[in-house]
């Protein structure tokens, strides 16, 4: 039913919206502002580096030369534009789905998530913690990103609880159908694995499903655009037999998906699909799998990625013993690397810059590893194969 959620939104008359809207920080005000809570933060992530930095940023196919092929920022695009449809139709609050929408994959590392196993593998040998996107994106938002005030100090973002809370809690990858909000309100830091806790909203709910909405369509456009699936087709067409148009695209399967769960989902069930379309949802993931994320060629893009990224990782390691030496190699590498570890580790700079410090002890070895890691995390992939490019060059 249309606006079936509208009790439930998150809107003043939400019994928590206090804690919805909470922030972290003070954010400052202004006297000419015209901006909801939501607004403000979704304008604060447009202006924010790493929302920028994701138009060139693998999302699966590492293809940056074909302008139709689906990038990161992209995809955010498509998660922002479904949320908005469903989120209005259900009568939830489309600033607040937009706001975590944009915000949603400002974690992610290069070359999509091969880039991000590989840098956890890392992390896990040299750290002995896990990297996964949903929290180094709330880490960005919360420790990385830094804006200049009226007053020009530097500050972090500040977003509110809700928008903080649908970027952790937004991983795409579920098989349950029946979402629904958690009750309780926790610190973001309890967080220690992906899709460990349901969102605390609906609208971040709504993100959540809209994600997985968004790269099932989008990943089989791209590979039908690279030749991909010629011989697997027929065996797609089968699975989407019972949708409402025989053409197989990306908008059909989003248009198809949306409908459904507009007018399957209750306040009292949850967002759901009906059991015909989650059955064709859960058979095109593992289609997607089967033909496009595990086909040789993705796998072998991703022992060039990890040739990449480890040179880096292991070359910026060792500017924690020798870094005169490094700097002959690659300078600007390192100088690119110094100047951002300047913004978060010096304590001296805290009474000037806010609340920037990341980093207590830099001279610490692996606060030092965790930092090069978050530093790699924020590369887009142009950057990343320019910098391999420079350590490797006589």
């Amino acid at each position: 039913m249309k606006e079936a959620f509208k009790n439930y939104a998150a809107t003043e008359n939400n019994s928590n919206w206090r804690r919805i809207i909470s922030r972290e920080n003070y954010l400052y005000s202004r006297n000419n502002d015209i901006r909801s809570e939501f607004e403000r933060d979704s304008t604060r992530i447009v202006h924010s580096t790493s929302y920028r930095r994701l138009k060139h940023k693998t999302q699966v196919f590492f293809s940056p030369k074909n302008d139709h092929i689906c990038t990161r920022i992209e995809h955010v695009s498509h998660v922002e534009s479904i949320s908005y449809t469903i989120a209005k139709y259900l009568g939830l609050n489309v600033e607040l789905t937009q706001a975590i929408a944009r915000g949603h994959d400002m974690g992610h590392s290069p070359f999509g998530h091969q880039g991000e196993k590989i840098l956890s593998e890392l992390s896990m040998r040299d750290i002995g913690e896990r990297f996964w996107h949903e929290k180094n994106g709330l880490d960005m938002v919360d420790k990385f990103e830094l804006l200049i005030d009226p007053n020009g100090i530097m500050q972090n973002l500040n977003l509110t609880y809700a928008v903080r809370d649908g970027i952790i809690s937004h991983c795409g990858e579920i098989d349950e159908n029946y979402l629904k909000p958690r009750s309780e309100y926790i610190s973001l830091e309890e967080y220690q694995n992906p899709n460990q806790y349901s969102p605390y909203t609906w609208e971040a709910c709504v993100v959540k499903i809209a994600d997985k909405i968004s790269y099932l369509g989008r990943d089989i456009s791209d590979a039908i655009t690279l030749g991909l699936l010629d011989d697997n087709l027929e065996e797609l067409r089968e699975i989407t037999d019972c949708l409402s148009n025989k053409v197989i695209n990306n908008t059909v399967l989003i248009n198809d998906f949306i409908f459904d769960l507009c007018k399957n989902s209750t306040p009292e069930q949850g967002l759901c699909f009906s059991d015909k379309i989650f059955t064709v949802v859960n058979e095109i993931k593992k289609f997607n799998y089967k033909n496009i994320y595990l086909r040789d060629k993705l796998i072998a893009a991703t022992k060039y990625f990890e040739l990449i990224l480890k040179t880096i990782y292991e070359f910026l390691k060792e500017t924690y013993k020798n870094k005169s030496k490094m700097r002959e190699i690659a300078p600007e590498l390192v100088a690119d690397f110094e100047m951002w570890l300047k913004n978060y580790w010096n304590k001296e700079r805290d009474s000037i810059n806010g609340n920037c410090v990341v980093f207590d002890d830099i001279d610490n070895e692996k606060e030092y590893y965790k930092a090069v890691i978050c530093y790699i995390s924020g590369m887009t992939d142009n950057y990343a194969m320019d910098m391999y490019s420079k350590i490797i060059r006589f």
